[in-house]
This record gives C-alpha cells, sequence and structure tokens, in this order.
C-alpha cells in the first residue's frame, strides 16, 4: 500500500511553520469530521489520518524525525502519545460545525466555551420523487419539524441553566481510545462534547433543551437530480439558544419506472423486436423522454446490441449539457408455431442452402479427429 505524505494530507509545504499547518489540519478535519459525513467511512478515515499528520507535524521533536525517517521512524518514538494539542483544536472545530457560542471570549485556563445544546442545527429530510419529476423538475411541499432551544434553561437541559463537569471525561469533550500505538480521540457520548452534565433537569423541556415544532414550505426540485443528491435550503434547520439558525438538506429519493433505466444522466431503454425483423431490418418508433423517436434496425443486428440517441438522456443538474438515450436490443423468438408457418420456415431454410447449416461446414473434419483420438 503507497504511504500517504502527511503534507500532501494536509496539503501544506515541508517549510510550512506551525501556524499553517494548524489553520490547514483545521481546515481539512472540519471537512472530514465524522459528524459532518454521517455514515461515509471513506470521510471517517480520511479525518483519521489528518489528525495523524498534524499529532506527528505539530510537535517539532516527531517532525524531525518524520522528515529525516518518515513514517516508519516514528515507531517507537512516542507516536501513540496522544494528539499534542490536537484536543482543544478538535473541540474548537466541534463548535465551528455545530453552532457553539463562546468565540468572543476565554475562560480562566484559556480554553474556548463549548457549546452547550446537545443538537446538531442542521436537519436532513427526506424527498421522494417521481422518476419524471427528478428528469424535468417539480414543487414539493415539505413538512417538518425542527428544534428551537428551550428559553427557561437555554438548550442545556439544565434546571436554570446549571450545568456540572462531565464525570466521564473530565470536562474535556472527549474520550480516548488506543489502538497499538496508536491514541485516537472521539466525542463524549454521556455529555455529546460539551463537557458539561446535567444535575437537576429542566422543567420546561423535561431536560431535553428544546422543543419541537412543526413547519412547511415549497421548494423548487431543480432538473435533473438523482437519487442521492442533497438539496440544501439556508435557514431551515435547528435553533440554537442565541438564535443562530441551521440548514435543512432534501435527501433526494427518486422512484424507479417499469421501463427507463437511469445512470447517471444516460438512459437506458430495452426494445424488443421479433426475429424478422432481425432478418429483414426495420424502423420502428420507440419512446423517448421527450416524445417519440425513430430507431432504425440494419438487418443482421445482434442480441442486446446497443443504439445511442445523444442528447435524449436526463439535463445535467450542474448544467454539463445532457445524456444520451441507449437503447438496447431484446431479439424475441416464437413460442409456438403452427403447421402452415413450419412449413414456410422449412422452405426458407432450404432456399438458403448450405448457408442454413453453418454447422455442418465448421465441424466437418472434427468428427474423424476426434475417432482418431480413440484408435
Amino acid at each position: 500500500m503507497t504511504e500517504i505524505d502527511y503534507y500532501e494530507l494536509l496539503e501544506v509545504t515541508k517549510d510550512s511553520d506551525k501556524g499553517a499547518i494548524k489553520k490547514a489540519y483545521r481546515k481539512m478535519a472540519m471537512k472530514y469530521h465524522p459528524d459532518k459525513n454521517p455514515g461515509d467511512k471513506e470521510a471517517e478515515e480520511k479525518f483519521k489520518a489528518v489528525n495523524e499528520a498534524y499529532q506527528v507535524l505539530s510537535d517539532d521533536e516527531k517532525r524531525a524525525i518524520y522528515d529525516r525517517y518518515g513514517k516508519a521512524g516514528l515507531e517507537g518514538h512516542g507516536q501513540g502519545g496522544g494528539f499534542s494539542g490536537g484536543f482543544d483544536d478538535l473541540s474548537s472545530i466541534f463548535e465551528e460545525m455545530f453552532g457553539g457560542s463562546g468565540f468572543g471570549g476565554f475562560s480562566g485556563s484559556s480554553r474556548r466555551e463549548r457549546k452547550t445544546y446537545n443538537y446538531n442545527l442542521d436537519i436532513i429530510v427526506e424527498v421522494e420523487v417521481e422518476f419524471n419529476e427528478a428528469i424535468f423538475g417539480t414543487k414539493k411541499e415539505i413538512k417538518y419539524s425542527y428544534k428551537d432551544a428551550c428559553p427557561d434553561c437555554k438548550g442545556t437541559g439544565a434546571k436554570g441553566g446549571k450545568l456540572s463537569t462531565c464525570p466521564h471525561c473530565q470536562g474535556q469533550g472527549q474520550i480516548h481510545m488506543r489502538q497499538g500505538f496508536m491514541t485516537f480521540a472521539q466525542t463524549c457520548p454521556h455529555c455529546n462534547g460539551t463537557g458539561q452534565a446535567v444535575t437537576d433537569k429542566c422543567t420546561t423541556c423535561n431536560g431535553l433543551g428544546y422543543k419541537e415544532k412543526k413547519d412547511k414550505f415549497e421548494v423548487n426540485i431543480p432538473e435533473g437530480v438523482n437519487d442521492g443528491n442533497r438539496i440544501r435550503v439556508s435557514n431551515r434547520g435547528n435553533i440554537a439558544p442565541n438564535g443562530q439558525k441551521g440548514d435543512l438538506y432534501l435527501q433526494i429519493k427518486v422512484k424507479e419506472d417499469s421501463h427507463f433505466i437511469r445512470h447517471g444522466d444516460d438512459i437506458y431503454l430495452e426494445v424488443p423486436i421479433f426475429f424478422t425483423q432481425v432478418a429483414l431490418g426495420a424502423s420502428i418508433k420507440i419512446p423517448g423522454l421527450r416524445g417519440e423517436l425513430q430507431l432504425k434496425i440494419p438487418a443482421g443486428t445482434k442480441d442486446k446490441e446497443q443504439f445511442k440517441f445523444e442528447g435524449e438522456g436526463v439535463k445535467s443538474v450542474q448544467g454539463y449539457g445532457k445524456g444520451d438515450l441507449i437503447v438496447q436490443i431484446k431479439i424475441n423468438y416464437p413460442k409456438k408455431i403452427n403447421n402452415e408457418q413450419k412449413e414456410l420456415l422449412e422452405k426458407l431454410q432450404e432456399s438458403f442452402g448450405v448457408e442454413s447449416k453453418p454447422h455442418e461446414s465448421s465441424f466437418e473434419n472434427m468428427f474423424e479427429q476426434v475417432k482418431s483420438w480413440f484408435k
């Protein structure tokens, strides 16, 4: 496996100072944080790799060893000893991602204040659309629920908004896990990264820290969206105690069609034809996305052979033009024939002479060859 260069991973040069490395690390950690990419294993692995790179390049001794000997030289030199101050960076990154306040000042220990509410500001809502609605665009009424911070406890879930230090992470907001010689940090599951715990529940929200509210609005689904696409609607998400609003993400789910199959911006259509049409050639009308199309079938067309109609596919939602309509031939043969049809087919076969029995010329010498094997 090719070893990833720490400098390339953080997108910095070897002569970058600590400030530039820290800035690059925060940018990459924000991008690949698991809470920003739920269920994305690739992003999770990239996040771990970014933290590993920062752990080394932010430490003068480890960086010097790495520059001289590479990653292998770090084994046995404290590589599993922690994130070298990366925990404070991670906690502030967590605040930036999920709307935590407190960036205007510092506590007596010079640490940033953490967010005190236990929910994400962004919301994901699945929106199901018909096959044709995804292709040509449509309008949908969105009904959903969002969280609004409880005014009595200011989103903390604690009576009077009074919180105590989380006993599980001792107020760090993170717990540490060791895997081999590496140590990783993850958000404390007991306090959700706040570092604080509820002693007495708020009676107004029953300790939730928020009230559920319902809303609805109409949104334009653009032409060309595909299954799995997300549409961002600003300021329609959950609300933080300071009034900050998250965003609403509409996760598109497209229903399948009984005839058309979509792959990216291309559309596939299977066209059944009778075996006589293959022999004689034909010109038939087929349905396209935007109306009738004329398909010319040359004599001798093969089963599963494809024909392309350029620009008759889906309009790219990114504005890159249109895909193609790709027609695939399926040759049908009669399941039963009557006596008259049988006689006609036999006469037709005879009319072709030797050409109607290609197997005879192909196997002419093979029979004698096989017999010679047993003499």
